[in-house]
């Protein structure tokens, strides 16, 4: 057996590899969950545009 030896730099490469890999894939499924929602019509409460309702109590004063 070959022992293997990992510098930091290739650590640190490998632990940035895997963070990419991570918020790609999270990126991607997000997308498509997107994409499918809107096929059906389906819209979530909190992607609302926060335009849509406006405070005017401090209007009144």
């Amino acid at each position: 057996m070959i022992p293997l030896y990992f510098d930091p730099g290739t650590g640190a490469l490998i632990v940035q590899f895997l963070a990419a890999a991570v918020a790609g894939i999270l990126l991607f499924y997000r997308t498509v969950l997107h994409k499918i929602k809107s096929i059906f019509g389906i819209k979530n409460k909190e992607e609302d545009d926060f335009m849509d309702e406006t405070d005017n109590s401090e209007d009144t004063k």
